[in-house]
């Protein structure tokens, strides 16, 4: 059977190479049929989530969650940051409300933190405790409030400040400790103004000083984009917009208030930019790299040429088949192409080399390509099928991403051995003239056989000790499940997404739980909220608080101490420049007559320093400081009132929008989990959604994709290693049909897997989910090489390394390392580390390869089946 398999090869390469011109025109109406195929059938997919089967039970339980919770997916969201919260609410509300006047790029624009509701109801909502500090620090402003309800201006605020130094006057100085942070703000914005620097005094800063982030001022957009499927990148239309928009506002032209923008719209977008970026530059030089390899291991145009035309015949042979069988290309499978060329090209490289060993003067081309495909079709052809199981054991995986990689490269190499056997022979042939026999024996190479022959005990045992330590560092190598460690950290997606974990209202890593009831959803909250891995949990439970009463009387006691605040009655006329400096130098001469009472450290100090600037500065200087102290004064006292009128908040009085975030079309109350820092890394993240998971089986979420991603993808590469392993073994036995000749080539596999792992662990390298994939990569190359040399040996060879073929293995090394190379070098940092591994791979195939397969070899002796040397 298999001699007749042979044959049939044979005269595949014999017909091909006598009717070259029928072959060519055929193959060049396949190229079109492929490239047409392909440009009306092919999509590429930048969608992380469908790098995984929508069967698997976390996959199920995270698309029920996205349909009953939509607004979450495919978002882009602006962070507004800004010196003080009042500056970032107000740009973020204006933004947005340019947003939603923009139909063309974006469905929908929300400010979740930021509605009437809150602006009412927001004390209600907190803690006992949250709330009694936040109307201490409301009611310890009064003294400075009280004068600026009827005159806010700048000369409101120095006749509070007159009140805090009569105190002082009369003994008092030690209670006005309480107001030092707040006084120390009202010094700095005093000190700015006088520097002729304009920066707003926070107001809500000094009434609720727990509420407000110490960097200042932050908000969230929440924005549905429109996208553009057509586009490879979908959402970068509605970023540039939303971009546009954001620059064009007063808050930001002035540098005070800044934009950022996250979400998964613009992540995937720069994933995909990422994947892309040099790809010209690097395409270009890795193809220039690999055609000097090609002259160096052919040494003629007439082999490099038919060769690479052969190269690139294949690869769009692979498009067009990936077009008609997935019809997308994913994340992953998107590396088909470098992935193929590292192949494939080592079939031409065997043929070719081969065929300029055999073409003496005095014999015809037909000949020598007749001779030449006797001895390399049953190489090639167990090489291209033991490739092809390598890459298709991964098919039947549920990591969907590499499944379609597996499917496209698997399938890509029997059309690469196809156009080895049919188009390579018709191009070699129109080509073809008399050239004389070269020397195409690796150099140095007959010395090396018989060093490796004389001390092949030796190169065991070393290689013997390497294997063990390979197997700790393979147990021991550590998985980064991460997904945001193979993305690119300087996009601005990523920058604005690493800047928000360290908090857990912005932690992305959460995890969601549906519960039946607001009563069941408190008691899971409960339990949850005990748990050491977690470090919020917030529920539709919260919007609908517990003891309102008595959080109602305290705001109505906290309405009536601050009723001359809310109510000022009729206020003063704004005061001129000379009316505030004259009020600036009496506060500044009262301060410094009780000077001998403050603390060293008191910010009345500093305020009475700068008051006496200003009160002999100029009209500029006065505008500008009375434009810092009283800007967001109205605003401030106009969210008082609102904040101290809360009313009973009820099940049916919550807003629309945010009972579609917390409760279920069908009724259930969203429970959504935040970790701790410490979940950050793959260990920390596991305890928590194993913590979480043993009191909520059915939790969703980002965190449970993470970690059930990761374990997808170690189950899949478990599965396609014993798959791939299976279906090698299988093949080599039916061709080779010898246990041993099989197990030397297994043997020799497991080697180079070994030392991939020891390299990796040298050098430090975590596998992770984009570098995971050069596994097969490994089973392909290293199933290719060793086949070669254990044929020959059969064959009868017992030179190894000063052979033809240890030359074609070299250059096709050397090929392969440049096209992994080119993905070592990406700006993605998933695919470099990828090629950082695929190199390492080929590094450790060779040193399998070149070194214990030979010795092993050397250690069994003469196979018996002596056949002329190829």
């Amino acid at each position: 059977m298999f001699r007749a398999i042979h044959k049939g090869l044979v005269f595949a390469v014999d017909r091909s190479g006598r009717y070259h011109y029928a072959v060519l025109v055929l193959a060049a109406l396949l190229v079109v049929l492929s490239l047409w195929g392909a440009s009306r059938h092919l999509s590429i997919d930048t969608d992380a989530d469908h790098l995984f089967s929508e069967k698997l039970p976390w996959r199920q339980q995270s698309l029920a969650f996205a349909r009953q919770f939509p607004q979450f997916s495919d978002t882009l969201t602006a962070v507004v940051r800004a010196h003080t919260p009042e500056e970032a609410r107000i740009a973020a509300q204006a933004l947005n409300a340019r947003l939603v006047e923009d139909k063309q790029h974006f469905l929908s624009s929300s400010t979740p933190g930021i509605s009437p509701f809150f602006n009412r109801e927001g004390l209600l909502l907190l803690p006992q405790d949250e709330l009694e500090s936040t109307l201490d620090s409301m009611l310890q402003a009064q003294p400075l409030l009280g004068p600026l309800a009827k005159d806010p201006s700048a000369r409101g605020l120095f006749r509070g400040i007159d009140l805090m130094v009569e105190g002082v006057r009369r003994g008092m100085a030690d209670d006005l400790s309480s107001y030092d942070a707040a006084l120390g703000n009202v010094a700095q914005t005093m000190e700015d103004a006088a520097a002729g620097k304009n920066a707003p005094l926070s107001w809500q800063a000094l009434l609720t000083p727990d509420l407000v982030n110490s960097n200042g001022g932050q908000e969230f957009i929440l924005i549905h984009p429109v996208l553009d499927h057509s586009a490879l990148e979908p959402g970068q239309a509605a970023t540039n917009a939303m971009l546009r928009l954001a620059h064009e506002l007063p808050e930001v032209k002035s540098g005070r208030v800044r934009v950022n923008y996250t979400g998964s719209v613009p992540l995937a977008d720069e994933e995909f930019a990422a994947l892309t970026d040099r790809a010209g530059p690097i395409a270009i030089g890795s193809s220039l790299l690999l055609v000097f390899w090609l002259v160096l291991a052919l040494g003629t145009w007439r082999l490099i040429v038919p060769v690479l035309i052969t190269l690139i015949v294949g690869l769009i042979y692979t498009l067009g088949f990936a077009a008609l069988a997935v019809g997308r290309l994913n994340l992953v499978s998107v590396a088909f192409a470098v992935l193929f060329v590292g192949l494939a090209v080592d079939f031409g490289i065997q043929f070719g080399v081969r065929l300029h060993a055999r073409q003496y003067s005095d014999r015809t081309f037909d000949d020598s390509l007749h001779e030449t495909a006797n001895r390399v079709v049953s190489q090639v052809g167990l090489a291209a099928l033991a490739t092809a199981c390598g890459f298709l054991a991964f098919a039947p995986t549920d990591f969907t991403g590499v499944a379609e990689l597996g499917i496209i490269a698997g399938v890509g190499m029997l059309l690469a051995l196809l156009c080895t056997l049919t188009v390579l022979p018709a191009l070699l042939r129109l080509m073809s003239k008399g050239s004389p026999h070269a020397e195409v024996a690796l150099p140095g190479g007959v010395a090396a056989d018989g060093w490796l022959s004389r001390h092949r005990k030796a190169v065991l045992a070393v290689f013997s000790v390497l294997g063990v330590i390979g197997i700790w560092c393979a147990v021991t190598i550590p998985f980064d499940a991460n997904p945001l460690h193979t993305k690119r950290a300087d996009t601005e997606a990523m920058r604005t997404l690493t800047s928000l974990m360290e908090d857990p209202n912005t932690n992305p890593f959460t995890m969601d739980v549906l519960a039946r009831d607001l009563p069941s959803a408190k008691s899971l909250s409960e339990r949850l909220d005990k748990l050491p891995e977690v470090a919020q949990v917030v529920s539709g439970v919260d919007f609908v608080p517990t003891g309102q009463d008595d959080k109602l009387e305290q705001l109505q006691q906290a309405s009536d101490l601050m009723y001359a605040v809310l109510n000022p009655g009729e206020k003063e006329a704004a005061p001129t420049a000379d009316e505030m400096r004259e009020a600036a130098r009496d506060t500044s001469e009262g301060i410094a007559s009780v000077s001998d009472k403050l603390p060293a450290n008191s910010p009345l100090r500093r305020i009475g320093k700068a008051l006496a600037v200003l009160a002999h500065g100029n009209d500029q200087q006065m505008a500008t400081a009375n434009q810092a102290l009283t800007q967001f004064l109205p605003y401030t006292l106009h969210q008082l009132a609102d904040s101290l009128s809360a009313q009973p908040i009820t099940l049916q009085s919550l807003p629309d929008d945010l009972r579609r975030d917390w409760f279920a079309p069908d009724g259930r109350v969203r429970v959504q989990v935040t970790p701790t820092t410490k979940a950050q890394s793959t260990a920390g993240l596991r305890d928590f959604v194993k913590a979480v998971q043993q009191l909520a089986p059915d939790a969703a979420g980002s965190a449970v994709d993470t970690i059930k991603a990761a374990d997808t993808i170690l189950i899949a590469f478990r599965e396609a290693a014993i798959y791939a392993t299976l279906a090698i073994g299988i093949v080599l036995m039916l061709v080779l049909r010898r246990v041993r000749d099989a197990g030397l080539v297994l043997a020799t596999l497991l080697m180079s897997a070994l030392l991939t792992a020891l390299l990796a662990r040298l050098l430090g390298i975590s596998i992770n989910f984009a570098n995971i994939i050069a596994l097969p990569l490994l089973l392909g190359v290293g199933v290719s090489f060793n086949i070669y040399f254990v044929m020959n040996w059969r064959h009868g060879m017992h030179q190894f390394l000063g052979s033809p073929t240890a030359r074609a293995i070299l250059f096709s090394a050397l090929t392969t390392g440049t096209a992994f190379g080119s993905l070592a070098i990406a700006r993605h940092p998933g695919t470099a580390s990828m090629g950082t591994v695929l190199l390492l791979s080929l590094l450790a195939v060779l040193l399998s390869t070149f070194a214990f397969l030979p010795a092993m070899l050397y250690s069994i002796g003469d196979c018996k089946q002596p056949i002329s040397q190829t």
